[in-house]
């Protein structure tokens, strides 16, 4: 029943024109939530994610889950009539969202204070490295070069290494994150200054106030990188490398079991300190008035880590597990997608989604986050064909059949 009614975006038109991560991410959550997404691609072989790692004839897995719910429209936006396409697109839709470079959309007057002149409602959701302004503002910059910037790279790893990266592409998809978010709070400014564009210019002109939402990569980052700003200002502290520990925060680390497996044990609120320690058999360090609040317990960390990982190897993982969770602490193993796709909690919750592709083949999809109670968010369609959708769209500009034709024969779609 869920999955037949519509989303809590339905009715919302969104225009997507990006590649790879961070501006499919972004349209691929309102997608999944009931927004309208249509996709712009090259007809030279479409957005590279298509081919980026795992294949399946010749068509990346990931790309099934980037583009799920969108609809595919291949243009070729080097073309004045293909820009025209898109132009009558983007006015006519809610969301634009774009991660090209700052000035591209310009040159084919589809940037923002363009389309405004136009539909002042509009709202565009730009994402790059640096932002839409700036001395920056034109070089490129993908995640990495984000999670660098933003002082992720800098804090990850161990303090005898080089800094490490995560194994995702987080500065992207948490740029993207923003950019939902930017773009929900937009779109609740417009509906509250009047709604969607009427379509007319002049004195016959009803609409919203519409806006941009200047998302840069790096600033995304930046933007979790918790106390780190006024702990150098006030205290001129450069939070460093601490490998598996959470700094500052005692006890909170990996440590290893007797039979060779990780587990991260999180004990830093003051309660659960006591607990962890009686749970390990050493009643001094719990009784010990000194370790009662966590100012107390930072300066003796190699102390209490000795203690955990003294007694993570008298355990095998799982026994290690019972008796923290026995006594009420925070523990888990660390969790590969193997040990995700048996596990109870993630299978209670419905966390995988089974689908099939064109040709019949199951595969499974990650469920949809966040859960919403009574509107949720779910699958209709997996990542489409390049150009999937294009009679579709256009017929819907008003296009007939031999005149779409016409344009793929002169590759303009």
């Amino acid at each position: 029943m869920q999955k037949t009614q519509p989303g809590p975006l339905a009715g919302i038109k969104v225009l997507e024109l990006g590649t790879l991560i961070a501006g499919p991410f972004c349209s691929r959550m309102l997608a999944e939530f009931g927004a309208d997404v249509i996709k712009i691609e090259s007809p030279e072989g479409g957005d590279p994610i298509r081919h980026w790692r795992v294949l399946k004839d010749g068509t990346s897995l990931w790309w099934s889950v980037q583009a799920r719910n969108k609809k595919s429209l291949t243009l070729n936006l080097k073309e004045p009539e293909a820009q025209d396409i898109a132009r009558r697109l983007a006015l006519d839709a809610d969301i634009i969202i774009e991660n090209y470079r700052p000035g591209v959309l310009e040159k084919w007057q589809l940037g923002y204070e363009q389309l405004k002149c136009l539909n002042p409602a509009v709202i565009m959701v730009r994402l790059s490295g640096y932002g839409q302004t700036g001395p920056m503002r034109d070089l490129p910059g993908f995640g990495a070069i984000g999670e660098s910037m933003g002082g992720l790279r800098y804090v990850s790893g161990h303090p005898d290494r080089p800094p490490v990266r995560v194994g995702i592409s987080i500065g992207d998809s948490v740029a993207a994150l923003h950019g939902v978010i930017g773009a929900m709070m937009a779109l609740r400014h417009r509906d509250l200054t009047g709604g969607r564009w009427n379509g007319k210019s002049g004195g016959d002109c009803l609409a919203g106030q519409g806006q941009m939402v200047d998302v840069a990569l790096y600033e995304s980052v930046f933007n979790l990188m918790e106390s780190l700003v006024p702990e150098f200002d006030h205290a001129g502290v450069v939070r460093e490398r601490t490998g598996g520990a959470l700094p500052g925060i005692v006890p909170s680390n990996t440590y290893t079991t007797g039979d060779g497996q990780n587990i991260v044990i999180a004990g830093n609120g003051d309660a659960i300190f006591r607990r962890l320690m009686l749970a390990i058999k050493r009643a001094d360090l719990a009784d010990d008035p000194a370790l009662a609040r966590n100012d107390g317990r930072v300066p003796r960390t190699a102390e209490i880590d000795q203690a955990i990982q003294e007694w993570c190897l008298t355990q095998d993982i799982a026994s290690a597990l019972l008796e923290l969770q026995a006594a009420d602490v925070p523990v888990s193993k660390i969790y590969s997608v193997r040990d995700m796709m048996s596990d109870p909690q993630f299978l209670a919750r419905g966390m995988f989604e089974q689908h099939a592709f064109d040709d019949g083949t199951p595969v499974k999809l990650p469920a949809i986050s966040p859960k919403l109670s009574e509107t949720p968010g779910h699958t209709k369609w997996l990542g489409p064909r390049l150009g999937q959708h294009n009679a579709e769209v256009l017929q819907g500009l008003g296009y007939s059949e031999i005149e779409i034709a016409e344009l793929a024969k002169r590759k303009i779609i």
